[in-house]
């Protein structure tokens, strides 16, 4: 078996700056492969030193020209693609003897490195991976303390070696801009920063995240003080210092714009934390506080900057008017929901108290949720194919004729019913009655499908008939599914209602 290649990104200079990952495989590694001028002295391996054990093998990979001219019969090119190749030669000796390879490179790899020379030789050959640093562009904004693009604005990364007037057409025409390999270049650089009119933004950064890091305004920089470790960058417009009467303006829309306050219901899904949507963890990120019954605020990563408010689950419109109240006082505030908001949840409570003349004003968002009929449908098919209804079998905000009466017009109606809250230890028996109403209208063998705790750590679902539902099997951490006399159980389980119903003749 051969050696696997490694590329590892060293990082803009600071040795705290070479990720956990990096350090690993540097100190595993059998060689490591580091480039340095005809001087020797090699900045990646420097940065690799505290990293390295001893017994490794080390290859200095020396280039035979930087800056200086050469009689090679290629001229600067034949030279170095000679050299790249040879230095490839030794690498796969090592590789080809089983030995794992670490070619060190300042900054990242395929960033402007020597190391992707290498690997266009060898990495079809062997086993190879690249572990990304960071790069000096990053490093030099976080110098500056200057952001390079926010929005969809456009990071335009140049090489100084570019002749003056491609620069300035660059420069005047992109957002934000890096220019690198700068050196015996940053005369023709400056020059391109003037012609383009953006050298009075434009700023300097030499070594950064080093001991020796040094930045200033590009304007002021004396040529003959830059090295080959300096970039320019163009920060966008802006990021750049605002005049302190428009700073203001900017701080107070900000604050003008959080103490209107809002209020967005949200829903969890039925569990497990993949089900709750982007829109929803978005917001509860967002929020100043979060409200809502106890359980499902536990589901809530914890922040120590939000405060949360749980309560118990029937205070529903004192839960909402404390939220309401909090939107007034500026909060951003997350009314938090099991499955989703809308279905016998928050959002209807949240909208009623909001109708009261006191909270006049306060807006309030609804974001959806997975409710527990798609997840526990999902679990075993597709049970509501078909028309179906969602039925909520509590008494304790509509009398139980109510109920029966709705339930027993779905039943006649052949739609599959959603059960929630089936049965709880105040109501033991209506589920029993309710099983009784469906076998008025409905067969026996009708399909019924049983789901308790969907998505967490609990979770059974079991598919049963009307006639053998026993429901003192069933708690409030349950739905209960009933087909229609179309729902099937098909191969493996699976239980479907079909699309097209039998009267259509198709």
């Amino acid at each position: 078996m051969t050696g696997t290649l490694y590329g590892v990104g060293l990082g803009p200079g600071d040795p705290e700056l070479v990720t956990v990952k990096a350090a690993r495989l540097i100190g595993a590694a059998d060689v490591v492969a580091f480039h340095a001028a005809q001087h020797g002295r090699s900045v990646a391996r420097a940065l690799a030193a505290p990293y390295l054990r001893a017994g490794q093998v080390e290859e200095l990979l020396v280039y035979p020209v930087t800056t200086e001219t050469t009689d090679h019969p290629g001229g600067y090119q034949g030279a170095i693609d000679e050299f790249y190749e040879a230095a490839a030669a030794r690498l796969a000796a090592h590789l080809d003897a089983g030995r794992d390879v670490v070619v060190l490179a300042e900054g990242d790899p395929f960033f402007y490195g020597s190391y992707m020379h290498m690997h266009k030789r060898l990495a079809h050959r062997y086993p190879t991976e690249v572990v990304p640093g960071v790069t000096s562009v990053s490093g030099a904004a976080a110098a500056v303390g200057r952001p390079l693009v926010e929005r969809d604005e456009v990071l335009t990364v140049l090489p100084g070696t570019l002749p003056a007037d491609e620069l300035a057409e660059w420069l005047a025409t992109t957002d934000s801009a890096a220019v690198l390999k700068l050196g015996r270049t940053f005369p023709q650089v400056r020059e391109a920063f003037d012609r383009a009119g953006v050298l009075d933004r434009a700023l300097y950064v030499e070594r950064a995240s080093t001991a020796r890091e040094r930045t200033l305004p590009l304007a002021d920089v004396d040529p003959a003080t830059v090295p080959y470790f300096s970039l320019a960058l163009l920060p966008s417009p802006p990021t750049g210092p605002l005049p302190g009467a428009e700073q203001r303006d900017e701080t107070d829309a900000l604050e003008k714009c959080h103490s209107t306050g809002e209020v967005v219901v949200v829903g969890l899904g039925p569990g497990r934390r993949s089900w709750t949507t982007p829109e929803a963890a978005e917001a509860l990120a967002a929020a100043d506080d979060l409200v809502g019954y106890g359980p499902y605020l536990d589901r809530v990563p914890v922040n120590p900057r939000q405060t949360r408010y749980p309560s118990d689950n029937r205070v529903e419109a004192e839960r909402a008017a404390h939220a309401l109240t909090l939107a007034q006082q500026g909060r951003r505030v997350a009314v938090v929901s099991s499955g989703d908001p809308g279905v016998f949840a928050m959002a209807a409570a949240v909208l009623e108290v909001a109708g009261r003349p006191e909270f006049a004003g306060v807006p309030v968002r609804v974001l959806p949720g997975l409710t527990a009929a798609q997840a526990v449908a999902a679990r075993v098919g597709a049970p509501l194919g078909a028309d179906f209804c969602v039925l909520s079998l509590s008494d304790v905000r509509k009398p139980w004729d109510v109920v029966v009466d709705r339930l027993r017009h779905a039943a006649a109606a052949d739609l599959v019913i959603a059960l929630y809250n089936p049965r709880s230890t105040a109501r033991p028996h209506q589920l029993g009655e309710a099983r009784a109403v469906l076998l008025e209208s409905r067969a026996p063998e009708t399909v019924v499908v049983v789901g308790r705790d969907v998505g967490g750590p609990e979770e059974r679902v079991t598919v049963t008939t009307l006639d053998e539902l026993d429901p003192e099997t069933v708690d409030m951490r349950c739905l209960v599914l009933v087909g229609s006399s179309q729902t099937r159980v098909g191969p493996g389980g699976v239980v479907y209602s079909p699309r097209t119903h039998p009267a259509s003749g198709s």
